[in-house]
């Protein structure tokens, strides 16, 4: 623990310059007394710090002490401090973790690659949730987490959507996928590779016995194939509309004019229930000309609701 603290300090005066005891202290969650034992520590160990008295003092380390991370260009450090994302470290339990290892990365970049990152970190911040869902209630993933990372077997309980509800089975569990603010786990069992939705689980068992992910797999290759997969039976229909510009707008679509500032467009579609619900929000500025099941059942759900509010 001292050990990591003392890094923890080194860093900190590797990237701030001068900073006070007490500064220090609130950092490192230490008190005065353990702030100057480890400065006494490090000096002793050969690290060339200096304290300066008076009220623009504090601990500085000698100009040009520093450990420097080489092979890294302008756009790799960039990336490196853009790709993180502290509410997902969060949930696994590593946001102490990643704060450390963004010091640490920072302290060893030279100056010129420190400023650039330094400019993510100002002007780019990464939200992945939506903004209407709230917060999945994930209790299971810390668990999860731990089972992928030591490549042990686990007994999951699930919940789907389909019958039986409930299932349980043995799954081997390979790796997670953080998906729109979601937390997916992708693990190995008896029908093959499936995709488990992390705030579906109701019951874990404790990990059993380590499992060895067959060769060849790979997690990113895995989940770009899966989405594919997924695109691919979402939208089986299709439906023909006539639609405002506004309309077009909102829906995203180029449409072929109709005449009357109205254009035509071919809509790939999910389903029947899916796209009444789709197209009702678009209110006057659609009209589904096609298939006749549709149309006639938002005409039916048109009627209703004129009925309710001439009442």
């Amino acid at each position: 623990m001292r050990a990591s603290r003392l890094v923890t300090l080194l860093l900190l005066l590797q990237n701030r310059g001068r900073m006070t005891a007490g500064q220090l202290a609130e950092e490192l969650e230490v008190s005065l007394r353990t702030v100057y034992r480890d400065v006494q520590a490090l000096a002793a160990a050969g690290v060339p710090l200096y304290g300066e008295a008076g009220h623009a003092g504090g601990y500085r380390l000698v100009d040009g002490y520093r450990t420097r991370l080489t092979g890294l260009t302008a756009e790799e450090a960039q990336a490196a401090f853009l790709a993180a994302l502290p509410g997902a470290a969060a949930e696994l339990g590593l946001d102490g973790a990643l704060a450390t290892a963004r010091l640490k990365l920072r302290a060893a970049l030279p100056p010129g690659l420190r400023e650039h990152a330094g400019r993510v970190e100002e002007r780019f911040l990464l939200d992945a949730p939506g903004w209407y869902g709230g917060a999945d209630d994930t209790p299971y993933l810390a668990d999860v987490a731990a089972a992928v990372w030591a490549r042990r077997a686990v007994l999951l309980r699930y919940r789907r959507w389909r019958a039986p509800e409930e299932i349980e089975r043995r799954v081997e569990p390979y790796g997670l996928v953080l998906k729109a603010g979601r937390w997916y786990l992708v693990a190995g069992g008896p029908s093959g590779t499936r995709t488990y939705r992390v705030d579906q689980i109701i019951g874990l068992g404790e990990p059993a016995e380590e499992f060895a992910v067959p060769d060849g797999f790979d997690l990113g290759a895995y989940w770009t194939a899966y989405l594919e997969d997924f695109r691919s039976r979402l939208h089986t229909g299709e439906a023909l509309v006539r639609l405002t510009p506004e309309g077009a707008r909102r829906l995203g679509v180029p449409p072929s004019p109709a005449g009357g500032g109205w254009g035509q467009a071919r809509v790939p579609i999910e389903s029947i229930d899916h796209a009444h619900g789709e197209f009702l929000r678009l209110g006057a500025d659609v009209e589904v000309l096609e298939p006749a099941e549709l149309r006639d059942r938002i005409a039916g759900t048109v009627r209703a609701l004129a009925a309710r509010y001439s009442a």
